[in-house]
């Protein structure tokens, strides 16, 4: 599985020995011309780059228009198309209206799976599926909370480990209903808990997955426990730490813990 972590400005260079390709946040482009000069590098010497719409940060997706002219400049390898948060119906019309007003752009369509229950996700996911090459799907969706146990009496840990086994859960699902089109590529967006990684190594079409939570951790003095990862989640967002300088000790921990997650996910 190909890893990727966003990382503060000042250590994007250092992150292509941890990072497999490297994951844009379009909406900081404007706002930091470093931060996006380091992907039109990055693309220049031929790594990948996949560019978000920045929906979890921003909460809905960058304005199309806009998104679409980034896309254009950047020419980046992947691109996920604007899409609306647990909403199948509205991503669909956005999905469609997207690639139909900007049928030529460059790159690789990414398109994300929306829904509140597992019929919504289920008729997303092959949409979808019929329209682009690369399906991706989130780590956060309310329908985990209903559909995945957890053990721990802690509120926080226990959604976490929710939504962790729940994607888990919905992955297995859609196989074992004979939704899942094995000849695609898919993109896990975004990480709860890193242990979840290790329930896919076996499924091949799971090809990518990003997630900031071994930097951010690493950034705030915590270490992954070997083999899991941690058992809680940070409420930063690595966006919201962008402009943050690494210090030698903050260093050693997102190695480490970079490190880490790279052998979890692949059930090392």
């Amino acid at each position: 599985m190909l890893i990727s972590h966003e990382t503060p400005i000042s250590y994007l260079e250092q992150s292509k020995s941890y990072n497999d390709f490297d994951y844009a946040l379009v909406h900081l482009f404007e706002s930091h011309p470093d931060y996006y000069n380091f992907f039109v590098r990055s693309l220049s010497q031929g790594r990948e780059v996949l560019l978000d719409n920045s929906i979890f940060e921003l909460k809905e997706a960058f304005d199309p228009d806009r998104f679409a002219k980034h896309i254009t400049k950047l020419k980046p390898t992947y691109y996920v198309i604007p899409d609306v948060l647990e909403d199948a119906d509205k991503t669909t019309v956005s999905a469609i209206d997207f690639m139909c007003r900007y049928e030529d752009l460059p790159g690789i369509a990414i398109g994300v799976v929306q829904g509140k229950t597992y019929q919504e996700i289920v008729e997303c996911y092959q949409f979808m599926s019929d329209i682009v090459d690369y399906i991706a799907i989130s780590f956060d969706y309310s329908y985990y909370q209903t559909t995945a146990h957890s053990l721990s009496h802690n509120d926080h840990l226990a959604k976490l480990e929710r939504q962790c086994y729940g994607r888990v859960k919905l992955v297995n699902d859609l196989i074992r209903d004979g939704v899942w089109n094995h000849r695609k590529m898919h993109h896990m967006l975004g990480n709860s808990l890193a242990k979840e990684m290790k329930h896919y190594k076996d499924i091949p079409s799971i090809r990518s997955v990003d997630t900031s939570n071994p930097v951010v951790a690493g950034l705030l003095g915590h270490r992954y426990i070997k083999g899991e990862g941690l058992n809680f989640k940070p409420s930063v967002l690595l966006a919201d730490l962008i402009d943050s300088q690494v210090n030698e000790d903050q260093a050693t921990d997102i190695t480490y813990n970079t490190r880490e997650y790279k052998l979890i996910a692949n059930g090392l």
